[in-house]
């Protein structure tokens, strides 16, 4: 007989099992225990429990594919997944398999406990509204690369939208500051969907002109203006079954954004200088740097566009909004640049990026550590190897710290006068060095030194 309150735990390590089945014990649980993905799925097929927790990594079966088999039999059981030994891929898988939620060893103990509530009274619900629902298996996971970094809550929270998004056909909104890694989200969202095997093209909306868009979004008919020598295929023609990702849409003109509108409407379009009506299939991914609502607002983008796009909205969190990612990223550029892997990044640099404001994000960051690679002399990369914006730069302040009360004037002549110090110390009191260090001319450099009133022979 069912009991609604049975938790399954399917955990190879059994002080693990013991841990949670005492925890969830004395809030009122029945739990069962399994120790490898076989055994767990028996446990499953004989209990039907209310929730499963389920872990990654386990021996005979591996846990995505648990997670596959037991959605297959009964798709209206919660799923938790946890490890130790979480990445952007495995988060994405999981939740792509059909996972409740996603969790990294060590959890909270309050979170857990949240988690498992609402995951029982999800699975209620769910067996309550989908009683006829015929139970359909999903596809296998993926094996694929890592591409995306990120290891903290909030982007362990991106690779959940990602994982719920991918299989579907609905719009996407992304929106995130220039660097985040927009196009990467997009590329895993394409990469996990039914149209893996189908074109997936990128289309810039800043970097052409209006004319120039419109022709390579829906192509144009020769002699539609002046250099059509030919009949020319739009993106929406060449994408037709796969997906289009339509980066800075934010810049797209007015009178494109109609156009946009009717194929997210209606299916349909016009090359540039033709009167025949084509159809698309292509899943739409949209990607904007900027506050699209204020952009909706202020009348650069149409609202009804907007509501079309944001179906699922994934913000891509800046840099400086998660730290704790800095080393992970520093470590995957360090191999990325130096695949003999003898690069080591010392703690002070380590420490200096981690507390830099990156206003260019992950492109700055790769840029950087790039650059580093290049210049370093030896293996080890130490502060010397910093860029002047990056040593000279104060910490990002807390939230519990005070705001700076100074004018943003008088900020911007301090954060000047340090950067310009700290050039001239490397650079021995050479001004002409100096001048080369920081990509600004000798007398620019003269002026700012008399200006703040800095010893140019600094050591």
């Amino acid at each position: 007989m069912k009991d609604k309150r049975t938790v399954l735990v399917v955990d190879d390590e059994a002080a693990m099992r013991k841990n949670i089945n005492d925890l969830l014990g004395r809030e009122g649980y029945r739990v069962a225990e399994a120790g490898d993905g076989a055994e767990g799925l028996r446990a499953f097929r004989e209990l039907t429990p209310a929730l499963v927790l389920l872990d990654i990594n386990l021996p005979k079966m591996d846990g995505i594919s648990v997670l596959g088999e037991m959605k297959r039999l009964n798709a209206d059981v919660p799923v938790i997944v946890f490890t130790a030994y979480g990445t952007s891929e495995r988060a994405i898988m999981a939740m792509k398999a059909g996972a409740y939620d996603y969790l990294d060893k060590p959890f909270d103990l309050d979170e857990f406990l949240l988690t498992v509530k609402r995951a029982v009274g999800y699975g209620d619900l769910l067996r309550e509204v989908r009683q006829l629902r015929s139970r359909v298996s999903q596809d296998p996971p993926l094996a694929v690369t890592d591409s995306i970094i990120g290891a903290g809550p909030r982007m362990q929270e991106v690779f959940k939208q990602i994982g719920r998004a991918a299989p579907t056909d609905t719009t996407v909104l992304i929106q995130g500051e220039s660097g985040t890694g927009k196009e990467l989200i997009a590329q895993a969202i394409q990469r996990h969907s039914l149209r893996k095997d189908r074109p997936f093209i990128i289309v810039n909306c800043g970097g052409l002109t209006e004319t120039l868009l419109e022709s390579e979004l829906f192509g144009h008919e020769k002699g539609a203006f002046t250099g059509a020598v030919a009949r020319r295929e739009g993106r929406f023609e060449v994408a037709n079954g796969g997906t289009v990702f339509l980066d800075e849409i934010n810049n797209m003109p007015m009178s494109l954004q109609m156009k946009l509108l009717r194929v997210l409407q209606q299916r349909t379009y016009e090359r540039v200088g033709g009167n025949e009506t084509l159809t698309t299939d292509v899943r739409i991914i949209a990607a904007t740097n900027s506050d699209i609502e204020q952009d909706v607002r202020s009348g650069r983008i149409r609202e009804d566009l907007f509501y079309r796009l944001n179906v699922i909205h994934i913000r891509v969190p800046a840099l400086r909004e998660r730290a704790e990612d800095i080393p992970p990223l520093i470590t995957h550029f360090c191999k990325k640049y130096s695949p003999d892997g003898k690069i080591v990044v010392s703690p002070e640099v380590v420490a200096k990026l981690s507390a830099y404001h990156w206003p260019g994000n992950v492109r700055e960051l790769e840029n950087i550590i790039q650059r580093m690679i290049v210049m370093a002399q030896g293996n080890v990369i130490t502060t010397d190897y910093l860029p002047i914006t990056v040593s000279a730069a104060p910490p990002l302040a807390s939230a519990a710290a005070p705001a700076d009360e100074r004018s943003f004037r008088d900020q911007v002549r301090d954060f000047e006068r340090s950067v310009i110090a700290v050039a001239l110390r490397r650079t021995a009191g050479n001004q002409s060095r100096a001048a080369e260090l920081l990509r600004m001319s000798r007398r620019l450099l003269f002026e700012k030194i008399k200006l703040y009133n800095i010893r140019s022979d600094q050591k």
